[in-house]
This record gives C-alpha cells, sequence and structure tokens, in this order.
C-alpha cells in the first residue's frame, strides 16, 4: 500500500484570497448601501413632493362646493324663488367597483323605476365618471332611513342634501320668472366655450328660461372647495381646509306678486295674456301668459310623459304669449296711426269723412267695411279713435302710403324686439315693401296697405310691443327699456339698476300728442267711447283703446257671423290703457284670444285689474285724485280747442 501524500497548505495564500474576497464583498455591500442610500435620499429628498402628491392624492381630496343660488324677491319683498333642502341619491361610477351590480342592488333596496335608471344611464354618459351623479332626486324620510342602515353594502354610493330651487307661486310667473333645471350636454358646451365651467363643478341645475336664465351670471354665484381626508373606502374622515363659496346675488324684481295673481284670476280658463308697466321707468308690474304650467315640475327632471303632454297641448302652454304671441295690433294702434297722419299733415284736427259702412278704392274691385255695419257718419280725428272707425283709418292708410307707415311704426317699437330683460321675445313682424318681396317674392299692393291701416293685413305684435307703444304715446315720446329686475339686495337695501332710455320719437307739433292723448281719454270717459261701458263708475280716471284683431276672413259681399265661425278663428279681444289719466302710474295690454269684441272682453278684464290696483295695491285720497285730474282735463281740452 503506498504511502499518503502529504499536503502541505499555503496559509499566505489563503489568507490573501479571503482577504480580496473580503474586500470585494465590502466593496459590494459598500455599493448595495450607497444605491440603498441614494434611492432613499431620492424618495425622502429629491422626490419628496411627487411622492407626498401620490400619497396624498390617495387619502387628500379637492371637493367643489357648490354656491348658495340668489333668491328673487318681487317689489315688496314676496319671495318668488327660493332654496329648500332637498336629500339625492348619488352615485360615483368609478367608486362602485361593479355599476351594474351597484345599480341592481340599489333598486331592488329602493325599488328604482326603469326611467330613473336609463335617465341615471344617459346622464352618465355625459359626465366624468369620477363625479357623483344623482340617481334619485326628493328622497322621503323613510328612503333616508332605509338606506342608512344598508350603506356599507354599496361603496360609492351615498346620500347628499342640498338646496333645490322651489317657486311657491307655482304656475303664476312662469314665462317672466322662468325654472332652474338639470345641466345638460347643451349646457355643457356653451359653459365651456364661456370659460365658466370650472364655475358649475359642484352645480347640478342652470337657469333654462326667463328671469332665471337671463340672470344666471348673477343668480348662480361663485364656486368654493374643501381638501378633505378620506379613508380607503372613499369615505371623509376630516376636513382640512375650506374656501367657502360666494352665494349668488340675491335680486328684487318690479314685479307685484299680488297684481301678478289678479292677472292670473282674469285671464283663468282664457288663452292669451296681461302685461302691466310702469309709464314712467319702464317697469314691468305683472307680464302674465295663459295657460301656463307649473315650474317645479321641471326643477328635478320633468318625466317625459309630462313633457310630452305640454307639447302636445292644443293650447302651447310653454309659449310666452306676452313676449312672443305674435297678433293682429288690431285697433289699438289707431292712435299711433292718427299722430303720424297730423304730424306728415296728411291730416289735422278738422279733418272729417263720412263713413257709411264701406271703403272703395277707384279701379280696385274690393270693399273694405266698418266694424258698424251702417258706419258713424261724420268722423273727425279724435271721434275715429274714440269709436274706433275703421272706414277712417282705411283713408289714412292709403294716403300714408306703406313706407311712411312702416318706418313711423318702427319708431313706436313694431317690428322690433324691446329690450326687455329676458331671452324669450319676438320681434314679431312690420310689413314693408321689403319684407313682402323677401318673403313671398312679390310686389306690395295697394290692397295690401288698407287693412294695415286697423292694425290687419300683415302686421303682427306681442301683447309687450303693445303695451310699450302705448308708454311712448304717454310720454310723449319718451321711450324706456322695460324691466323686470329692479336691482340688487344689497345688505337689506335695494341698489336700483339705471333706468335705460331709447332715442325718443321725433314730434314737431306738441299740439297733436295732446289731441291723440284726448281722444283716448274720451275713449273711456265719452258717452260713445268704444270702452265707455267697461269703464262706468270708476273712482279713478283711465284712458285706453279697444281693439279686435279679425282672425277668419269672409267673402266680399258677405257678413261675418261669430256664431258660425269656429272658436280658434273668433276674433281675439284686445285692451291697452292707462291710468290716472292725469298723472299715469300704470299701463296695461291685455290680449284674450278667440274671444270676441275687445269692449265686451278685454276691457273688462282690464277693468277688475285697475281697480284692483287702485283699491288694494295703491291706497289714495280718492277726492283729491279726481280734483287733481278734472283740473288737468279741463287743461288738455282749453289747450286742444285753442290749437
Amino acid at each position: 500500500m503506498p504511502p499518503k501524500r502529504q499536503i502541505i497548505r499555503d496559509h499566505t495564500a489563503e489568507s490573501n484570497l479571503v482577504a480580496r474576497r473580503t474586500f470585494v464583498s465590502i466593496i459590494l455591500v459598500s455599493i448595495m448601501m450607497l444605491v440603498i442610500i441614494f434611492n432613499l435620499y431620492q424618495l425622502q429628498v429629491r422626490q419628496y413632493e411627487d411622492y407626498q402628491t401620490r400619497s396624498n392624492g390617495n387619502r387628500i381630496k379637492v371637493l367643489p362646493v357648490a354656491p348658495n343660488r340668489g333668491l328673487i324677491f318681487d317689489r315688496n319683498g314676496e319671495i318668488l324663488a327660493e332654496n329648500k333642502p332637498v336629500f339625492s341619491l348619488e352615485i360615483t361610477p368609478d367608486e362602485t367597483g361593479d355599476l351594474d351590480s351597484t345599480i341592481e342592488k340599489l333598486s331592488a333596496l329602493m325599488s328604482l323605476s326603469e326611467n330613473e335608471i336609463s335617465e341615471f344611464r344617459r346622464d352618465m354618459k355625459r359626465q366624468r365618471r369620477f363625479k357623483p351623479l344623482s340617481i334619485r332626486q326628493q328622497l322621503s324620510h323613510d328612503d333616508v332611513a332605509l338606506f342608512a342602515a344598508k350603506q356599507h353594502q354599496f361603496p360609492g354610493v351615498s346620500i347628499e342634501a342640498r338646496l333645490s330651487r322651489y317657486y311657491p307661486f307655482k304656475d303664476a310667473l312662469t314665462h317672466m320668472l322662468g325654472y332652474v333645471a338639470r345641466i345638460n350636454k347643451r349646457d355643457l358646451g356653451k359653459l365651456e366655450s364661456s370659460e365658466q365651467l370650472a364655475n358649475y363643478a359642484a352645480t347640478h341645475d342652470i337657469g333654462k328660461q326667463g328671469v332665471e336664465k337671463f340672470h344666471e351670471q348673477i343668480l348662480h354665484g361663485q364656486v368654493g372647495y374643501q381638501q378633505v381626508e378620506v379613508n380607503n373606502q372613499g369615505r371623509i374622515i376630516r376636513i382640512l381646509s375650506f374656501e367657502p363659496p360666494i352665494p349668488g346675488q340675491d335680486i328684487v324684481l318690479n314685479i307685484d306678486i299680488n297684481l301678478q295673481k289678479k292677472a292670473q284670476e282674469v285671464m283663468a280658463g282664457r288663452r292669451g295674456s296681461v302685461v302691466i308697466t310702469d309709464p314712467n321707468d319702464g317697469g314691468v308690474l305683472a307680464l302674465y301668459s295663459s295657460p301656463s304650467y307649473d315650474p317645479n315640475l321641471f326643477v328635478h327632471g320633468i318625466s317625459q310623459k309630462e313633457y310630452s303632454k305640454l307639447l302636445a297641448s292644443k293650447n302651447s302652454p310653454l309659449l310666452n304669449r306676452a313676449t312672443q304671441g305674435r297678433y293682429p295690433p288690431a285697433s289699438t294702434i289707431k292712435p299711433h296711426l292718427a299722430l303720424l297722419g297730423l304730424e306728415d299733415g296728411v291730416i289735422d284736427e278738422t279733418t272729417e269723412i263720412i263713413d257709411r259702412g264701406t271703403y272703395r278704392l277707384k279701379n280696385v274691385n274690393h270693399v273694405w267695411r266698418d266694424w258698424k255695419k251702417w258706419g258713424h257718419g261724420k268722423v273727425d280725428v279724435t271721434k275715429s279713435i274714440e269709436v274706433s272707425c275703421d272706414i277712417f283709418y282705411y283713408d289714412l292708410a292709403y294716403k300714408l302710403g306703406i313706407d311712411r307707415i312702416s318706418d313711423g311704426m318702427k319708431a313706436f317699437g313694431f317690428g322690433e324686439k324691446t329690450g326687455i330683460d329676458l331671452l324669450e321675445e319676438s320681434g314679431a313682424n312690420m310689413p314693408s315693401r321689403g319684407w313682402k318681396r323677401a318673403r313671398f317674392n312679390e310686389p306690395w299692393y295697394i290692397g295690401d296697405t288698407i287693412p294695415v291701416g286697423i292694425g290687419q293685413s300683415y302686421w303682427n305684435a306681442t301683447p309687450l310691443q303693445i303695451a310699450q307703444s302705448v308708454n311712448f304715446l304717454i310720454n310723449k315720446g319718451q321711450k324706456h327699456t322695460p324691466r323686470i329686475i329692479q336691482g340688487y339686495l344689497v345688505e337689506g337695501a335695494i341698489d336700483k339698476i339705471p333706468i335705460e332710455m331709447q332715442e325718443p320719437i321725433p314730434v314737431v307739433d306738441e299740439r297733436n300728442w295732446d289731441l291723440v292723448l284726448d281722444a283716448l281719454y274720451g275713449t273711456v270717459n265719452r258717452d260713445h267711447g268704444t270702452a265707455h261701458t267697461a269703464f262706468r263708475g270708476t273712482d279713478y280716471i283711465s284712458a285706453g283703446k279697444t281693439g279686435t284683431a279679425q282672425l277668419f276672413s269672409v267673402a266680399q259681399d258677405a257678413e261675418y257671423d261669430e256664431e258660425n265661425v269656429s272658436a280658434r278663428l273668433k276674433d281675439n279681444a284686445m285692451y291697452v290703457g292707462y291710468a290716472p289719466f292725469s298723472n299715469p302710474e300704470i299701463s296695461l295690454a291685455v290680449v284674450i284670444e278667440n274671444a270676441g269684441g275687445g269692449s265686451s272682453n278685454a276691457a273688462p278684464a282690464a277693468r277688475i285689474v285697475l281697480d284692483y290696483y287702485f283699491s288694494e295695491i295703491k291706497p289714495r285720497d280718492i277726492a283729491q285724485e279726481i280734483k287733481m285730474q278734472e283740473s288737468a282735463i279741463a287743461s288738455l281740452a282749453a289747450e286742444t280747442e285753442g290749437g
């Protein structure tokens, strides 16, 4: 057996190897430590703010806070639009996990309707998924209690309390006041284009009609923000900071709600409108369109069934007849034409015609009739207005011609928007040669001009235009822009908006104004006046003009038979007037569709409104006032006779 080989170990080499390995290990460990330290430096020092922001993003949220919408008051401090607390069930889609399952479970718990679910899904397409969206509004106390007990089962679902618009007078103010409703896709587009979208971050509603829409920026206010800390389920733990929203401005209107309700009362069951203004500054005291509807239906989302019913109604309740209704102004414009004829020298105060009930032109095979079958006999300018003689104004229209009539009546505001603070307004139509050529590609014929003399033919106007035109007569050409808003409520006082004036109507001879105004007085106060019967026995002295707009044309030799005409084709009744005569403080225009004669229908309705104003709204010393008015009438008569 060979002897074992003895291994000689090199301790020096081994020691050197261990030393080298140890050194390398130390170097590697040191490098790793440096890397760790460098990363810690990067994380804790250089990138601290970035990661702090990310961390805060998980636990801290910045939530927009909706401002309270400004309140709306009438001229006497009666609240017309207020904010009431309501509870709504809201879902934040991104926080639910499984949205479809959440909606299914909610439906089982809360008995959600198919309409509520479909509207939620439709609205969700227009809104970002991280924003809460209401699936049911106006929860009852039972609904709130039921969900509160099960809320832990519904991540991303919450009950939110907020203020919602409420209109205590319901359908009495709808067409003037308007309403707010949920912001839709079109609204979002407009807000984005006007760079207002950020200010509506927490707002559900926006003004859709009337004052609510016209003064939206004033009423809405400025959004606020709160920084909150949330847990891993998204629930708020505490509020870190709060920037309060700036509430919308409270506004005061010229409207008198009691006068508005009286206008609603006289129009009950009728189609038409009542416009009441203060002729001294253009303030709108009442503006009612009938029929109306409850604006509260729209605030929380009107159902398709209810909306379709409003759209399909033959009475058109959605139409604001006061500013959008287009009616032949009929005889209410005879004073304006008389003034135009006097100014142009076509007629003077001594001009007379013999009215035998018909009017003919040479070489024209047509007969125009007076409303009074046998005519009015001898008629001058004053009497032509008082008895509303059609023949006088057929002849006057012929002498003036359409060009002068069109230009003259545009100065009274016909064919133009009044500038009232409502977006829902029509300029209606003041016909002219150019208009007919553009509309029908036809020339203007003399036969078109004759009925313009009694406010018929292609001429139409809104009740507001008619009311304004009478104010221009009262003020002898001075023109105020009509205003619904009176001013802003600041610390209990009204900061009034300045009165806006328009270019006045130029009239050379002051006596022409007096002549026309005297005729308006005679229409109401002289025995032959068309409104005399309606206003007999009042304890105030007023003036005005009746009108009857014929909607049904008869054959040339036939007579108008009201009893055999369809209800929708019967005459529109009209009345315009003001009081007191000596110092006017209220003027009005009443239009009642298909009611018949203005003297027997619209004038009595106007009487009810004026009686109410002077007995309930404007208490006064009647004896002293009548004495003053009689003195003014005597003075006016003396001036007229002297001219």
